[in-house]
């Protein structure tokens, strides 16, 4: 969904697939999709009455004529500001083509990862929200996982041991709000944003009700 100010062109190519391009000039964007991929009242794994686990997925192919991989493929919470790139602030999470860098909550340079984003590739987000076998525990266990032309390429626990004094909460991620996916974009690019599990490069996303 662009926001307002979107300088760039959304269109849908085909179903449950969009193109994407923006110009040179193109200052910080934040594409949120709706409606979201997460619903706390359909796919919360603490819930008993729904499935233990959940996963959320989607990809994007940076065409090999994209000038720059400015790119950052997350999820958020809403609302967020449409003028950030994901992973900046609160309730969000992002990985960054230009430098390769995981952000939560972050606004620092993000923690090392992967490599940048190349033209031509077709990168891949998710996250796996899951019940944990503890019937005390209060939240699910949460895992982002990253790939790269069809290949898993790294992953990361939301929870992971954190420093207190550099760390900012990762509060509105924990499977308590939906979320959805947020694509940043900046300065020329070109991509398609694939929702269509049929489209995928990446066959072993776990099948979710």
């Amino acid at each position: 969904m662009p926001p307002l100010t979107f300088d760039g062109s959304a269109t849908r190519a085909q179903s449950g697939c969009w193109h994407v391009t923006t110009p040179s000039s193109s200052r910080d964007n934040c594409l949120i999709g709706w409606p979201p991929l997460y619903l706390v009242n359909r796919h919360n794994p603490t819930n008993p009455a729904f499935p233990p686990s959940h996963t959320i997925y989607y990809e994007v192919k940076l065409s090999p004529d994209s000038q720059k991989n400015s790119l950052a493929l997350g999820f958020t919470a809403l609302p967020y500001p449409s003028f950030r790139m994901p992973g900046w602030h609160r309730a969000s999470l992002a990985v960054h083509g230009d430098d390769g860098h995981r952000y939560i909550n972050d606004r620092w340079g993000g923690k090392d990862f992967t490599q940048p984003f190349t033209p031509g590739s077709t990168l891949g987000l998710g996250m796996t929200l899951q019940r944990k076998p503890d019937p005390s525990a209060i939240r699910p266990a949460v895992n982002i996982f990253f790939t790269r032309n069809g290949v898993l390429e790294n992953d990361w626990d939301l929870h992971e041991e954190t420093d207190a004094q550099q760390d900012l909460p990762v509060t509105g991620l924990e499977g308590f709000h939906d979320l959805a996916c947020a694509i940043g974009t900046f300065a020329a690019l070109s991509f398609e944003v694939v929702f269509d599990p049929q489209q995928w490069m990446y066959k072993h996303v776990q099948k979710t009700a």
